[in-house]
Formats: C-alpha cells, sequence, structure tokens
C-alpha cells in the first residue's frame, strides 16, 4: 500500500463533508493496543527490523443515522479522528505519533468493523547524513500515514462499554518529498475496548427511498497538477513538478465513476537524475540527452461520497524515454467538488511500492 500518501486528506474530509451533518448525538470512544511486525517489502530496510513494534490507537467518533444520502448508500458509517502511538523498537529508525481523520464502515449485523484512516505523523529521528545515516526509510520528520483496521465489534456488553479485536495494518511514508524514502508497513493484532459516552436511546436509521438514479452523460475533464519532490539520489535537491491530465468520464451510479484519459509529465527532478547519472555513472550508458518527459494513458475509477470522491487510477506510458521505475504507475486521492464543474484535489502517484510524487491539482469539468 503506497499509499500512503493522501497528507491531510482525509483531515480535510472530516472537516469538511462531517460539518454538514445535524441531530449530533451518538458518540463513542475506542481505545486499542496493537503488537505486530514491521513488513520487509523492501530489502533495504531489513537492518531496521530488529523487534516487534507495539502501540496505541485512540479513538473519537460520532454515528450516523442516514440524514444525509451517503450515509444511507455506505451503511450508516461512523466518522471520526484518531490519534496513534508507534514504537518500532529501533532507536534508528525511531517512534511514530500521528492524528487521523478516519471513517468506520460496517459489515455483518454491524459487528465487524473496517476502518480507514488518513493523516500526518512526526517521526522523532529521520534520516540525517551526520547523525542518523541508517535510517533509509524516513528522510523526514513529517509524514504521509496511512492505517486500515479490521475488527469484530461488540458494543455496550456491560452498560455504555464493549470490546473489540482485530488486525491494523498501517504505513508510513513521506511521498519521496524528500530522500530517503524507503517508507515502512507495519501488519499488527489489535485489541480493545469501546465506550459510548451518552445514554441516550440510540435513534432509528432513516431508509428514504424517494432519491432518484444518477443519470449523466459522457463529461470531459481538464486538470493541472503540481508540487515538488526529490529522486533516489540524495543531495540533489527538491524540484518542481508539472502534471496535465486529460480524461473521458462516465457516471454509472451514485457511488461510481469510470474514467478514461492521459497524462503528460514535466519533472525536474527527472531531469536533474538524468544528469546526474550521465556525469557520475558513465557505465549506466545514460548520456544526459535523454528527455525527461513522460505521457502516460490511464483507466480509473471515482468513489463517490456526498461531495468528495476517493481517485483510483492505473496508468501506463506510451512516450517513455528515460527508464524510471517503471512504465505501470498508479495515482490514489481525493478530490473535492467545488462546484459541479469545478473541484480540486490531492493524489499520490507512485509506481508498486515506490512512491514518486504527492499531487495538488485543479481541474474543470465540462
Amino acid at each position: 500500500m503506497k499509499q500512503s500518501f493522501l497528507i491531510c486528506c482525509f483531515l480535510v474530509l472530516g472537516f469538511s463533508v462531517f460539518s454538514q451533518e445535524e441531530n449530533t448525538e451518538t458518540f463513542t470512544i475506542d481505545a486499542n493496543y496493537f503488537y505486530g511486525s514491521i513488513l520487509l517489502h523492501n530489502k533495504d530496510i531489513a537492518h531496521l527490523i530488529t523487534k516487534h513494534p507495539e502501540g496505541f490507537i485512540v479513538g473519537y467518533n460520532k454515528k450516523t443515522f442516514g440524514d444525509l444520502r451517503w450515509q444511507q448508500e455506505y451503511n450508516y458509517p461512523d466518522w471520526g479522528f484518531s490519534t496513534v502511538f508507534h514504537n518500532s523498537k529501533n532507536n534508528t529508525l525511531g517512534n511514530n505519533i500521528g492524528v487521523y481523520a478516519h471513517l468506520n464502515f460496517y459489515f455483518f449485523k454491524r459487528n465487524l468493523q473496517f476502518r480507514v484512516a488518513q493523516g500526518i505523523a512526526y517521526n522523532n529521528n529521520p534520516f540525517d547524513l551526520e547523525t542518523n545515516i541508517k535510517n533509509n526509510a524516513y528522510g523526514s520528520h513529517l509524514l504521509s500515514s496511512t492505517y486500515v483496521l479490521l475488527n469484530y465489534s461488540k458494543e455496550n456488553i456491560f452498560k455504555n462499554i464493549g470490546v473489540q479485536v482485530g488486525l491494523t495494518f498501517m504505513h508510513y511514508s513521506n511521498a519521496s518529498v524528500t530522500a530517503p524514502n524507503t517508507s515502512t508497513n507495519t501488519l499488527a493484532f489489535n485489541v480493545g475496548l469501546n465506550y459510548k459516552l451518552n445514554n441516550e436511546a440510540p435513534r432509528k436509521f432513516i431508509q428514504d427511498t424517494t432519491y432518484s438514479k444518477i443519470k449523466e452523460p459522457i463529461k470531459f475533464n481538464v486538470v493541472l497538477r503540481g508540487g515538488i519532490n526529490e529522486g533516489d539520489y540524495l543531495n540533489l535537491g527538491q524540484q518542481p513538478f508539472l502534471v496535465v491530465s486529460a480524461y473521458a468520464d462516465k457516471r454509472i451510479g451514485y457511488k461510481s465513476t469510470l474514467t478514461f484519459g492521459a497524462d503528460v509529465f514535466f519533472s525536474k527532478a527527472l531531469e536533474k537524475e538524468i544528469e546526474y547519472i550521465a556525469a557520475a555513472f558513465p557505465s549506466f550508458g545514460v548520456s544526459g540527452d535523454e528527455d525527461y518527459k513522460r505521457v502516460g494513458l490511464f483507466v480509473g475509477h471515482d468513489l463517490h461520497i456526498n461531495k468528495f470522491a476517493v481517485v483510483a487510477q492505473l496508468g501506463y506510458y506510451v512516450y517513455y524515454p528515460y527508464e524510471f521505475e517503471g512504465r505501470i504507475y498508479e495515482r490514489i486521492g481525493l478530490k473535492y467538488f467545488i462546484n459541479k464543474k469545478l473541484f480540486a484535489a490531492i493524489t499520490l502517484k507512485a509506481h508498486g511500492a515506490k512512491a514518486e510524487a504527492v499531487e495538488f491539482g485543479i481541474g474543470y469539468r465540462f
């Protein structure tokens, strides 16, 4: 999961989507202890995996009952905020503490809870050329972080207290904003308690059957994305990039839109890397005249949640003059519809498990 990018995306989601709700009277808190292992997704971090990490996840949740259509469409999820303390048990790697916005989705008569959380984490001992050269996982104090949690959850077993047990997957990465950025993934077992904060009887779920189906013709979109990133080689510096995208979309229901289009990439970090390799490693066969621009075609899917959409795209470079991380790329993230035509987006572009850049974009839908 590269992904794990989406800096602040779900924090924005929490403050924006959920602030529109009314009749907010059911809140819960939960606390989970976790114990697990850092996965060896890249052999370069083998020296950082020495013991089993542990820590705590504390969450604050607000239940929904169908006041808005998206709540009914997604089986009345919870929204909330959480914090995670992650002790890696390795002084070189350091410890992480993060803050997140999350959604809890429910299945099997609401006994199975699936949480998706995105936020920002702080690492206390990132890479430093003089003091911590062995930490090639984190190149900066601030990291993008994602965690997903799958719990068997039973509420109100004893008065307002319930129990939960399950698995957690956590990802930490700076999305190549600075180098190095090998990142880490942790898979852990968790167990904890939940507590309902108020004693009122729960509201009944609203089931409104009058909502109309979504019918739209094919629409066309243009998006400009940009930001800064740094390549794989140290001390080449952070460089700007620009992505121009054009695509068609077809809304196939309230939740889903299919997309197909093209990207043109302009990366100064890639230009710097080409110049550096040509000068420093002549045996690599790079002349220095290779074009740093790339062109890709992609297919994708937007998952709509109120005014937001979760973006997932898979692309292939059709113009690829310089070898860099392979010809297949992915993009995941969020977009927010300012109105019916204008939208903003924050996305992560990656190649497999290797993040290339966080993209900040603005788009127009014709």
